[in-house]
């Protein structure tokens, strides 16, 4: 008969949103954080480049269940694009592959950014995560590959001018759809202006549904190495944490008694009667007494859980 293996770590559950330093891999900053909570299992919602500073969402535990409703969030950017060179990377760390004298007005820029609002066609940078032939495509582009990688549709729902600091380079601000590659919209930004250009920061201050002021930064949570009591490091560290159930703050909620909620963790429907039952919809969340119970869907007359938290 096969052993059931105890789990390493805590059984410690929630979103830490991580201010991520630049020079940290994201999948680094998880494998830090987890190493830092004991935590036995963690991960990401949203990929954020080693150049790039900012928000990374990191969930623990059965937070872990919550990750696709966080990547499908709305991100917002504040990007500086440096004017003159067009690099393999589209950022500072690439080699220069193309380079113009030329540099844009700000009423050039300013005239161009419609162009970039609602849903667009993207080209992903060849150092991307895209898979061509079951190959990344950075794997290949680090082996001197040049592939093509289609267009794909992605949203963009404002691109804001921030400041012209000088001629050579300009802020922006973008807030997004899930897949939109900042580097991808320096790029084209660009060729478009006939000046060619890169990304020289990038930073994330949003995704939904967290905001910036929840933001934790690593030097805050590192400093508490130094607490020798374990417990105590612990209780220190957890005290960051956001409950599991905010990373749905926006799907419909259902409050559920407690024996409704032992029927939704075997995986029952529970009945939703009354006037003030809720409407239909394809994705809600329950929780009882503000804990996080289920995810499921809300159609004809009942709450049907998909997806199921521990008590």
């Amino acid at each position: 008969m096969a052993r059931n293996r105890k789990k390493k770590g805590r059984a410690v559950s929630g979103w830490l949103i991580l201010d991520k330093p630049v020079d940290y891999g994201s999948t680094e900053a998880v494998s830090k954080i987890r190493w830092l909570f004991k935590a036995q299992k963690a991960g990401h919602a949203g990929t954020l480049d080693p150049l790039a500073s900012g928000m990374l969402p990191i969930a623990l535990g059965e937070a872990t269940k919550t990750v696709p409703h966080v990547m499908d969030g709305r991100k917002i950017y504040r990007f500086t694009v440096q004017w003159g060179e067009e690099r393999t990377t589209d950022d500072l760390e690439g080699t220069v592959t193309r380079s113009s004298d030329k540099r844009p007005t700000e009423a050039a820029i300013r005239g161009l950014l419609p162009n970039y609002c609602g849903i667009i066609e993207q080209t992903p940078p060849q150092f991307s995560a895209v898979k061509i032939d079951g190959n990344r495509a950075y794997d290949l582009a680090r082996e001197g590959e040049a592939v093509e990688i289609p267009a794909r549709e992605v949203e963009i729902h404002r691109l804001d001018l921030v400041a012209c600091p000088n001629t050579d380079s300009a802020v922006f601000e973008v807030e997004c759809g899930k897949g939109t590659y900042v580097r991808a919209l320096a790029r084209d930004m660009g060729r478009d202006l006939g000046c060619f250009g890169h990304i020289a920061m990038l930073r994330r201050t949003y995704v939904a549904p967290f905001d910036e002021d929840e933001m934790v930064p690593l030097d805050d949570l590192l400093a508490l190495e130094a607490v020798e009591d374990e417990a105590e490091r612990h209780a220190a560290l957890d005290d960051f944490l956001i409950d599991t159930g905010q990373a749905l703050a926006l799907l419909p909620h259902l409050a559920v008694s407690e024996q409704q909620a032992q029927r939704l963790r075997c995986g029952n429907p529970v009945l939703l009667r009354g006037r003030d039952a809720p409407l239909p919809a394809p994705e809600a969340f329950a929780t009882q007494n503000g804990k996080l119970i289920a995810i499921g869907e809300i159609a004809g007359g009942e709450f049907r859980p998909r997806r199921v938290f521990g008590g």
